[in-house]
């Protein structure tokens, strides 16, 4: 069975780790739209110029947007035999648009990983974040710190933290996640697709729930 998975969650609730750990073990590409975004906005493309605003803010990128570069990239031949979702779909019309063109691709879902997280931890959590400039690697100043403060122990890049990475954003960022966001799992839990991990574990056992419900699919 191809592993066509979505990762959802609230934001600072491990989907990062977690999907990094995925994709190794399970040799799939990870799509995230953030990072795609942040790419496009690194290299001042159209794409990043319109998203920028919207992501400094901490709010969603139009659905046509980010449902064309998603199309665009699960289209691509690295998808064939599974695919990492990472931060998309965050609306319902978002998911209805993802099960037509992934129907079309013949690529479709079939299993969605629910990271589940106290609100309160996940302030500490977002404000300690950081990810290497260069390879993406995301790390925490307490829980997941690099061998060497500020950076990266696998290509020894800086490490930053994200612009929107601060409570401010985070407040709007979950204000998002619980009008637009958590009701998808009611779409996909009437599918069968839905398995639920507490995020607050440690990332091992995160990882081990996970792989279990990968097999299972």
């Amino acid at each position: 069975m191809k592993s066509n998975i979505i990762l959802m969650g609230p934001p600072g609730a491990g989907k990062g780790t977690l999907a990094k750990r995925l994709v190794a073990k399970y040799h799939i590409p990870h799509i995230s739209t953030g990072d795609m975004f942040r790419e496009a906005i690194k290299a001042g493309t159209e794409l990043g110029q319109l998203a920028k605003d919207y992501m400094a803010r901490g709010d969603l990128v139009p659905d046509n947007v980010t449902i064309g570069i998603v199309e665009a990239r699960l289209a691509q031949d690295d998808c064939s035999h599974g695919y990492l979702l990472d931060g998309f779909p965050r609306t319902l019309a978002q998911a209805e648009a993802l099960e037509k063109l992934t129907a079309k691709l013949n690529r479709p879902v079939n299993l969605v990983i629910n990271l589940t997280a106290d609100e309160a931890i996940l302030v500490k959590r977002i404000s300690g974040r950081r990810v290497c400039k260069n390879c993406g690697t995301p790390y925490h100043v307490v829980n997941v710190p690099p061998k060497v403060e500020g950076i990266c122990d696998h290509c020894g890049g800086p490490l930053m933290q994200r612009p929107d990475d601060n409570e401010a954003s985070l407040k709007t960022r979950l204000a998002h996640y619980y009008s637009d966001t958590k009701p998808l799992l009611s779409f996909y839990e009437a599918k069968g697709y839905v398995t639920s991990i507490d995020g607050m574990q440690p990332a091992d056992a995160v990882l081990a729930l996970a792989g279990q419900a990968v097999e299972v699919k």
